[in-house]
Parts: structure tokens; sequence; C-alpha cells
């Protein structure tokens, strides 16, 4: 009986221990994006492209959206 009790905690935890760790991350992945716009910038600039503002919003928009596209689903 304890041996059961045991195995059947255990489950528990480490089932509710990555459901935890899942939210955990994604909460500060949406909040601390993994890409910034100096980042973004440096990769334009190395493609060969002179990135504006007006561009670097935009790509910012794109992957915000595209964000919170892919955590309703």
């Amino acid at each position: 009986m304890v041996v059961l009790v045991g195995i059947l905690a255990l489950v528990v935890g480490l089932v509710g221990g990555f459901f935890l760790a899942r939210f955990t991350m994604k909460s500060y992945l949406a909040k601390n994006p993994p890409i910034s716009e100096e980042m973004m910038k440096s990769m334009m600039m190395s493609m060969g492209q002179k990135p504006s503002q007006k561009k670097l919003n935009q790509m910012m928009a794109q992957m915000k959206a595209q964000n919170a596209k892919a955590q309703k689903k």
C-alpha cells in the first residue's frame, strides 16, 4: 500500500511539474521574446540589407502576430 501511494505521488508530481514548467516557459517567452530589434537589425545588416525603422517595426509586428496566433492553437 505504501509503495502504491509513493508511485502515485511520484506520477502526479511529474505530470504537475511538467505542466507548471510549460506554463512558466510560455509566459516567460511571451514577455521576453527571443529576438529583439537589435538582433533583427544586425541580422538584416549581415544579409546586406539596410534596415529602416519602418521595416524593423513591420517585422517585429509580424513576429508578435505569429506568436499570438501560435499561442491560440
